[in-house]
């Protein structure tokens, strides 16, 4: 198996940059979900999970220059993000809703997520009920995860669900030549070794949820994202938990080290 692609996302559910090489620590890779918006109305951070409210978060780019990272998007938009305060303002017109462009998570941080089953039901993402969910267990402390700090996903499951990669939103794709799609469901628990000196060790299968399903840049609305996965791969996150539909699996980070792409991935 070898590394295809590396991707961070530098502000929390907006679309990410692809990178050559990385940093990863105990925190995950360097620079990943290292922003968020908060929607100063609600006090929750803003996130794609909940489309009614926040979709077009998924039309505003990252890229982390020399000046830091910088914000894009539609009518020209080019933001630094290091201007807490300029950046806010924008993108709150933008958007239309108050947010807060911030760098440290408020406590008990919580985000709104549109229910994966109500979305299938649907057809689309838009108006079905939420639940609110807090920042997962397994996310380093002080960080923006929704549950851990890696996400990972193998060209044979993209290769199964006929999506691209970018609506899964992983930091690695893994390529498995030989492996049938949604190999990673045997994962769990396994420790990863990445190039020369990072091990990783899967804690869970991803559970998906509408994001998949949504506009990410060019690439329009499919609600099938989701739909393939409910149809073919419905299993246990963790062991005890109810089946949901899942691609990928997250995994925390044992030792950490440098990666690069076309770096081999083995089982430790």
């Amino acid at each position: 198996m070898k590394i295809e692609l590396l991707c961070r996302y530098p502000v929390k559910s907006l679309l990410g940059e692809e990178l050559p090489r990385a940093e990863v620590t105990e925190r995950g890779l360097a620079g990943d979900r290292a922003l968020a918006l908060l929607d100063l109305a609600t006090g929750k951070v803003a996130s794609a999970k909940y489309p009614s409210r926040w979709r077009e978060l998924l039309q505003l780019s990252t890229a982390t220059g020399p000046d830091g990272v910088e914000i894009t998007g539609p009518e020209d938009l080019r933001l630094r993000a290091a201007d807490l305060s300029d950046a806010s303002v924008t993108l709150s017109r933008l958007l239309g809703r108050k947010v807060a462009l911030i760098d440290e998570p408020p406590a008990e941080g919580e985000l709104d997520r549109a229910v994966p089953e109500e979305v299938l039901a649907a057809g689309t993402a838009a108006d079905v009920p939420y639940t609110v969910s807090r920042f997962g267990k397994d996310a380093p402390t002080g960080t923006f995860f929704d549950f851990a700090p890696v996400h990972l996903i193998t060209t044979a499951t993209l290769g199964r669900t006929g999506m691209a990669w970018q609506r899964y939103r992983p930091n690695l794709v893994i390529r498995t030549d030989t492996a049938e799609g949604y190999a990673e469901n045997d994962w769990l628990d396994r420790e990863l070794l990445v190039g020369p000196q990072l091990r990783l060790r899967v804690t869970a299968l991803t559970p998906r949820c509408a994001v998949p399903t949504l506009a990410h840049g060019e690439l329009p609305p499919d609600p099938e994202a989701l739909r393939v996965v409910a149809r073919e791969n419905r299993a246990e996150p963790l062991p005890g938990a109810a089946a949901l539909p899942c691609a990928g699996v997250y995994a925390q980070v044992v030792r950490p080290g440098w990666i690069e792409l076309g770096d081999t991935v083995s089982f430790g």
